[in-house]
C-alpha cells in the first residue's frame, strides 16, 4: 500500500506560481513512477508530469512544458511541482499518482484555480 497526501493548492491569479507537494508513505526509489495528474470540470484526468524513480527521465505533457517542473526530496520522501506562468485552462484538480509494480496509487487531489 502507498498512501499520498497531496497540499499547496489554491486559488491564483493567471501569470502567478504555485507549487504542489505529494508526500509518499514509502521511499520514494521503492516507487516505479510518481507524478501528477489533473482533471478540470467536465474532462478527463490527464497526464501533467511524472517521473521515472530509475531513469532521470521526467516526462511532461506539452501543454505545460517549460512552465512546469518537478522535483524531489528524497529525505522527505516528497514530490514538488512548481507551476509558474499560471493560466486559466490550467484550473483543475491535482492529483498525486504512484505506480508500484503496475498498480496505481492516487491522493486525494488538491484544487488549482487560476483566476483574476
Amino acid at each position: 500500500q502507498v498512501q499520498l497526501v497531496e497540499s499547496g493548492g489554491g486559488l491564483v491569479q493567471p501569470g502567478g506560481s504555485l507549487r504542489l507537494s505529494c508526500t509518499v508513505s514509502r521511499f520514494i526509489f521503492s516507487i516505479n513512477t510518481i507524478g501528477w495528474f489533473r482533471q478540470a470540470p467536465g474532462k478527463e484526468r490527464e497526464l501533467v508530469a511524472r517521473w521515472i524513480t530509475s531513469s532521470s527521465f521526467m516526462q511532461y505533457a506539452d501543454s505545460v512544458k517549460g512552465r512546469f517542473t518537478i522535483s524531489r526530496d528524497n529525505s522527505k520522501n516528497t514530490v514538488y511541482l512548481q507551476m509558474n506562468s499560471l493560466k486559466p485552462e490550467d484550473t483543475a484538480v491535482y492529483y498525486c499518482n504512484a505506480v508500484v509494480v503496475r498498480t496505481d496509487y492516487w491522493g486525494q487531489g488538491t484544487l488549482v484555480t487560476v483566476s483574476s
